[in-house]
C-alpha cells in the first residue's frame, strides 16, 4: 500500500505554522497528501498552504485555532468537515515557560495540559475511531525525551509528555489489529523557532547539535508503521541515556496487551 493510500487523502497537522509542524506538512504534501493546517497564527498557515498548493498541487485548508482552549477540538472537527482524514499529527505542545511549577500561575499549566493532553486525546478518539472503521490510517504524537521522567522546571511539561507516550503505547496495542498505526516520536533538542525564542529570552547560546525539523519529519513518517515509540537519534534497539530502548518498550506493551486479554478479552 502506498503512503497516500495508507495515510491519505487528508492529514490534519496540529501545530503547523512553523518548525516541525511545517516540515511535516511539506513532507506530506510531497507525497500527495492534502493537508488541514492548524495553529493559532493565520498568516504563516496561509503562506504555507499557498506554497504547498503551488509546489505539489495538493489541496490545503487552514484553521486558526488555539489548541489550549476548551473549544479547540470542536473547531478542528468543524474545520475538517466531511473530509476523510487518514493521518492525525499532534505536533503542538512545547513549554514556553521554563519555570518551576509554583513560579507560574496555575492557569498557564492548565493551558499546557489542555493543549498537550486533552485536545490530543479528543482528536485521537475522533479520528482514530473513523480510521478503525476504515481499517487504515495513522496517529502520530510528537513528544519529547522529557516523557521519561520529571525534572526541575519541567514538572507539568514532562508529565504531559509521559501521558502522551503511554497513550500512544496503549492506542498502538489496541489499533494495530485494525490496521491503524500509532507512533510517539520522542525528540531531543530540535532547531525550531520556538526553541530559539526561548534560548534568546533566557540569554542562552544556540547549541550546535540541534536536530533539524526536516530530519524529524522524515524520521517520524518513516517510522510511523513501526510504533509505538521512536527515540530521535537512536536506533530501535539502542538504550543510550534512556531507561529502555524503543524495542524494549514495544516488547513490554505487547506482553501487557497479551496479559490483559485474559481480563478484558480480545477486541
Amino acid at each position: 500500500m502506498s503512503f497516500l493510500a495508507k495515510y491519505g487523502p487528508w492529514a490534519v497537522v496540529a501545530g503547523a505554522s512553523e518548525g516541525t509542524g511545517q516540515a511535516f506538512a511539506r513532507r506530506l504534501a510531497a507525497d500527495g497528501v492534502n493537508c488541514v493546517l492548524i495553529a493559532r497564527r493565520e498568516a504563516p498557515l496561509t503562506a504555507l498552504a499557498d506554497e504547498l498548493r503551488a509546489r505539489h498541487g495538493v489541496d490545503c485548508i487552514t484553521a486558526s485555532i488555539d489548541l489550549a482552549k476548551s473549544d479547540a477540538f470542536d473547531r478542528i472537527v468543524e474545520a475538517v468537515g466531511e473530509r476523510e482524514v487518514g493521518l492525525f499529527i499532534a505536533n503542538a505542545g512545547g513549554d514556553p515557560h521554563g519555570t518551576t511549577f509554583l513560579d507560574q500561575p496555575v492557569d498557564s499549566w492548565i493551558d499546557l495540559i489542555t493543549r498537550n493532553v486533552t485536545t490530543a486525546v479528543r482528536c485521537c478518539h475522533h479520528f482514530g475511531g473513523k480510521m478503525r472503521e476504515r481499517g487504515t490510517g495513522g496517529l502520530l504524537l510528537v513528544g519529547s525525551g522529557a516523557c521519561y521522567g520529571g525534572a526541575n522546571n519541567m514538572a507539568v511539561y514532562s508529565g504531559s509528555k509521559a501521558f502522551d507516550m503511554c497513550l500512544a503505547e496503549g492506542l498502538w496495542a489496541e489499533l494495530k489489529p485494525h490496521g491503524v498505526d500509532v507512533l510517539y516520536l520522542s525528540l531531543g533538542r530540535t532547531d525550531t523557532p520556538e526553541l530559539r525564542r526561548f534560548l534568546t529570552e533566557k540569554g542562552l547560546p544556540v547549541p550546535s547539535d540541534l536536530a533539524t525539523p526536516e530530519a524529524v519529519a522524515e524520521l517520524g513518517l518513516e517510522r510511523l508503521p513501526h510504533g509505538p515509540i521512536q527515540n530521535f537519534g537512536q536506533a530501535d534497539d539502542e538504550v543510550g541515556r534512556l531507561p529502555q530502548s524503543a524495542a524494549q518498550r514495544r516488547q513490554r506493551v505487547e506482553m501487557i496487551a497479551q496479559a490483559s486479554q485474559a481480563i478484558y478479552g480480545k477486541k
